[in-house]
């Protein structure tokens, strides 16, 4: 009967080897893991674009709520728009 060990138990065992050791330890691993196929997947920078200014979107919609709610003549949502499109345009 084998033992499963955690990832941690793991770890500490291999801390307990000399730096080359290491190395060879993570070449072999690396070489096994290349010969299974095994990729890492690739980030869809657009995705991630559009899930930012979605995020950013409703942030500004949140900061509007916050602004009509205090009294005064200020709207924040608008300044951090203006500062987003003013970045956007250095890009």
């Amino acid at each position: 009967m084998s033992t499963k060990e955690t990832l941690d138990q793991v770890e500490q065992s291999v801390m307990q080897l000399p730096p080359t050791e290491q190395l060879k330890l993570m070449a072999h691993i690396s070489d096994k893991l290349s010969r299974l196929g095994i990729t890492v997947p690739r980030v869809d920078a657009e995705q991630v674009q559009r899930e930012r200014e979605a995020m950013a979107d409703a942030l500004l919609q949140e900061l509007d709520t916050i602004a009509e709610s205090i009294e005064g003549e200020f709207d924040s949502a608008k300044d951090i728009r203006e500062i987003r499109e003013e970045r956007g345009n250095r890009l």
